[in-house]
């Protein structure tokens, strides 16, 4: 039978506990949420909302095409401009997805010929883009300056190191600094996925780059998502202006793919000038997380201290992770569960987002509830 593998793999899944369901949430549940990725509260931002509204009233509520066909609108460019100035580059082109940036990135970056240095914790859409781009990979062990300079140091002609500057399991930051200058002494360039630093590190929130001091470096590219702090959808590259054209004309997720939605280039940038003044939004996201781990350890649990804004939780196993969350949503609190093969070191987590919007008393709720339902 055609698929026939399908129902063996579902199977397995099951029996293994490692079913995936969709669940779909009303417009206004009564739940706390420390699952989505919104550091800075502003998905739901009056401003934000507007701009999306306004840029789907003035340019439409599709882009229409290829980037290089109509689907750049005066918009998008003006987007790309301040993500740039506000992020200190010198130049940034916006996609329709956090996901497709990274396979640009990566892809376009690394031609035959050439290594890709990943690092052990990279996030997926790292990872498959090293498995498509026509370089050698090359994984290394997670933050292990060592290993990277000894991949580095095997290879003769171009490298990129890859790597997250804010890990999505546990939260913990990437040395930049130091990677940085591993990859000067053997003449590699270094790419990072800066999902989780932009909005929350940095000055004002100017991301993991700019605050580890490589914002405009000509070695150095960097890729993020508008879907987690800026509240709403797409990905940017940002770099040099002549990475910046080399991917407008080799980045396939690039050309081949339809513009970023109008609504979302506008959410976008409301959500970035809003940041822009008030950059204590990044400052309480971090105090937040640091308050959530000092609670949670207070308590008894094994968290991870926190760089930016994601806190991990360990918990027993699998099933366990399965069980802790849904029993914190039946008393009113939705934390992310993160399990293989989600997570590389194969522990299940709860996974808790940090919001610049929570007061003291929804963390202090959160971490009763996470206390009371533990397994």
């Amino acid at each position: 039978m055609a698929f026939g593998w399908i129902d063996e793999q579902a199977d397995a899944r099951r029996r293994a506990g490692l079913v995936r369901t969709l669940r779909p949430r009303p417009a206004d549940s009564p739940l706390l949420d420390l699952a989505s990725n919104d550091y800075l509260g502003l998905s739901r931002h009056p401003e934000v909302t507007e701009g999306a509204a306004r840029a789907a009233r003035t340019w439409g509520g599709g882009a229409t095409g290829s980037r290089l066909v109509t689907g750049t609108t005066e918009l998008h460019t003006e987007l790309e401009r301040e993500l740039a100035r506000f992020c200190g580059v010198e130049a940034a082109l916006v996609f329709s997805s956090g996901y497709a940036a990274n396979l640009a990135a990566v892809t376009a970056l690394a031609p035959h010929g050439s290594l890709l240095v990943s690092d052990a914790g990279n996030h997926a859409s790292l990872i498959d883009g090293c498995r498509l781009a026509r370089a050698t990979t090359q994984v290394v062990a997670h933050a292990d300056l060592e290993a990277v300079r000894k991949a580095l140091g095997t290879h003769e002609g171009p490298a990129v190191l890859v790597s997250d500057t804010v890990f999505s399991v546990d939260g913990d930051a990437a040395p930049l600094a130091a990677l940085a200058e591993v990859c000067r002494e053997r003449g590699a360039g270094l790419l990072v996925d800066d999902a989780h630093g932009l909005g929350v590190l940095g000055d004002g929130g100017r991301g993991g780059a700019h605050a580890a001091g490589l914002a405009g470096a000509d070695d150095v590219v960097v890729t993020a998502t508008l879907s987690k702090s800026l509240g709403s959808q797409g990905g940017v590259v940002l770099g040099p202006a002549r990475v910046i054209d080399h991917l407008v004309n080799a980045a396939r997720t690039f050309i081949f793919d339809t513009g970023l939605a109008p609504a979302a280039a506008g959410a976008a940038l409301a959500a970035l000038l809003r940041l822009r003044r008030e950059p204590e939004r990044a400052r309480r996201a971090r105090a937040v997380a640091d308050d959530l781990h000092a609670r949670l350890t207070a308590a008894g649990l094994e968290a991870v201290r926190p760089d930016a804004a994601v806190v991990s939780v360990r918990a027993p196993s699998a099933d366990g992770a399965v069980r802790w969350a849904a029993d914190c949503r039946a008393a009113g609190l939705v934390a992310g569960c993160f399990r293989p093969p989600s997570v590389p070191d194969g522990i299940s987590r709860l996974r808790l987002t940090a919001r610049a919007d929570l007061t003291g008393a929804q963390i202090e709720r959160a971490v009763r509830v996470i206390g009371e339902t533990r397994p």
